[in-house]
């Protein structure tokens, strides 16, 4: 019995950041079934191993990229007729697909990725929409579109790691591409949080403030004004392209974890602008890290305020917050078992795998 072939198209595969994270572990969990194509320029699957730590058992195949050549629509849906499963990460551009299954993986809640135009419904008529979290969903919703949720993966190594043998340093950590377009990961109010931080509480004297994250090329000069603007603050450290050892022994050793994607956006008039999951804050609860986000978007399905993680409206009450949880043990302890059973309990590989097999390969 042949192998189902199985497609993929990811206009930003070249981030690496944590949708690609989230899809391709998708596509990995499909592996035994179905043989692996993506459309891109380049073969990358060196950096999908060694940035997010995805290792398919059998290569991956790359394609020419057929959806950036000035190929007809005729000869787009020919060449996806040969697939099973076809997997499209939108830009706002849509085609018609001659594969048997065909899915739409929603990111970002931007409606104009999804005006759905009389022409669009007919592009799309034979494609599911999968969302990445129930705000995601919510958001199609509106915009009249109907999609099932799949929650990311959180890996094996995150899952099985022993939090209560974990020796911490002081280290607050956080994990965002570095651009301030979109849903920016805002490092520069982090900054600032962590010099107020540092001058108004002892505790946190001693204290580094460690920024990782990936650099497409057109954020390589927001990244070098940054960096330049703080360079003579020796406990701000900037770690861009990491690989997924290094940023994992940074969940390791970091002792808090603080995420301020969507810092005062009108939630309601740009739900893209916000976090619309978040997976490094998932990664950083499963390795023992005391967690702090921002109270916006789809980071409010996984973390519960004081009770697995902490959540904050402001500056102020992010900067209260972490001070007064430094000074109680008990809590502390409290919010590191609370929010490792809520990864086990949600974001393993065993409840992916099921969740994957259910809705792709059962579902009609």
């Amino acid at each position: 019995m042949r192998k189902k072939i199985l497609g993929l198209y990811d206009p930003y595969l070249d981030v690496l950041g944590g949708g690609e994270k989230h899809i391709l572990s998708i596509i990995k969990a499909l592996q035994e079934e179905c043989e692996i194509h993506i459309f891109w320029e380049k073969n990358i699957s060196n950096q999908i191993s060694n940035r997010l730590n995805i290792k398919f058992k059998t290569p991956i195949i790359f394609k020419d990229n057929i959806f950036k050549s000035k190929n007809s629509f005729i000869k787009k849906f020919r060449d996806l007729n040969k697939y099973d499963y076809f997997f499209y990460i939108t830009d706002g551009s849509y085609f018609l697909s001659g594969a048997k299954r065909n899915f739409i993986f929603c990111m970002i809640p931007d409606k104009n990725l999804y005006e759905m135009t009389l022409l669009n419904r007919i592009k799309t008529f034979n494609f599911k929409f999968i969302s990445n979290s129930r705000f995601t969903k919510n958001w199609l919703i509106k915009w009249g579109i109907k999609s099932d949720v799949i929650y990311p993966l959180i890996d094996n190594i995150f899952i099985k790691s022993n939090i209560d043998i974990i020796k911490k340093d002081k280290i607050i950590l956080s994990v965002g591409r570095f651009f301030k377009h979109l849903h920016s990961k805002r490092q520069d109010l982090l900054i600032t949080c962590f010099e107020d931080l540092q001058k108004k509480e002892p505790h946190f004297k001693d204290y580094k403030l460690i920024l990782a994250g990936g650099i497409k090329k057109q954020d390589e000069k927001y990244f070098s004004l940054l960096k330049n603007s703080y360079k003579k603050n020796k406990a701000i450290i900037f770690k861009p392209n990491i690989s997924f050892d290094e940023l994992f022994n940074l969940y390791k050793k970091s002792e808090y974890f603080w995420h301020i994607a969507g810092f005062n956006i009108d939630e309601e008039k740009h739900p893209e602008l916000t976090e619309h999951l978040g997976i490094a804050p998932l990664e950083a609860m499963s390795m023992g890290c005391l967690t702090f986000a921002y109270n916006a978007g789809g980071i409010r399905e996984t973390i519960t305020d004081k009770e697995n993680g902490f959540l904050f409206s402001s500056t102020d009450e992010l900067l209260t917050k972490s001070i007064n949880l430094s000074k109680d043990n008990i809590l502390q302890n409290r919010i590191k078992k609370n929010a490792k059973n809520t990864i086990v309990m949600n974001f393993s590989e065993v409840v992916f795998n099921k969740t994957i097999r259910n809705f792709l390969l059962n579902k009609n």
